[in-house]
């Protein structure tokens, strides 16, 4: 029987890690302009699509002009140094495969683009601090899509609102109710107040001062 990819799903901090992309073609594209937001990017190919150089023309990575296929061992091992994730996505599989071998080797990471590597890649949303992630584990991207697309109807501005009311809600009660217990149900009652959820659809301000005005009432309430 087959092992199983065992995927765990983790949020991490890529700032200043190195991002090894192989293939300047349209699949590179796609993983430089995500991985640029996050990460130090090195493109590596013949021939990049105009808006790869254009990115590199803006600073948001480097491009190295080099054939993938033909590099020597040696200097695939140079282009691997330091590299905190790898990408093959040359429009040949053999070439691509040499380059996955290559890193795992070194102990580095792999996304492959044709075939189930170390890491895949999930459709995101990002609103704000709320970051979610729909993966099928490489099963069915367009099916991640379609998710993807059904919860982004759900997801209102008023999400990114809403976790700034209850970050800075947090803060007040940590000073004034000692209680984790209570504290929880306190901010749990915000979250599920229709009133806090009407008034940050005028402003996050009013939101705000709507949700204090509730935990203010039980704080007395429990003084009393």
């Amino acid at each position: 029987m087959a092992q199983e990819n065992c995927f765990l799903p983790l949020l991490i901090d890529m700032s200043g890690r190195r991002i090894v992309i192989f293939g300047g073609g349209s699949v590179g594209e796609r993983k430089a302009q995500l991985f640029s937001r996050y990460a130090d990017v090195t493109v590596i190919s013949r021939d990049f699509t105009p808006c790869i150089r254009q990115m590199h023309s803006a600073g948001d990575l480097s491009l190295v002009e080099a054939d993938a296929g033909g590099l020597s061992a040696a200097r695939l091992d140079k282009f691997l140094e330091d590299a905190f994730l790898v990408i093959p996505a040359t429009s040949d599989r053999a070439v691509n495969e040499r380059i996955t071998s290559a890193a795992r080797r070194k102990n580095i990471l792999s996304n492959q683009v044709d075939a189930v590597g170390d890491v895949t890649v999930p459709s995101i949303i990002k609103k704000g601090d709320l970051t979610i992630s729909i993966s099928t584990s490489g099963s069915s991207p367009a099916f991640s899509r379609f998710v993807r697309q059904r919860i982004e109807e759900v997801i209102t501005p008023q999400f990114s609102d809403m976790i700034r009311v209850q970050e800075n809600l947090r803060t007040y009660l940590k000073e004034n109710v000692p209680g984790q217990k209570d504290r929880k149900e306190m901010l749990w009652q915000v979250l599920e107040s229709s009133e806090v959820w009407e008034a940050l659809q005028v402003s996050y301000e009013k939101g705000y001062n709507v949700a204090l005005g509730i935990i203010s009432e039980k704080i007395n309430g429990k003084v009393r």
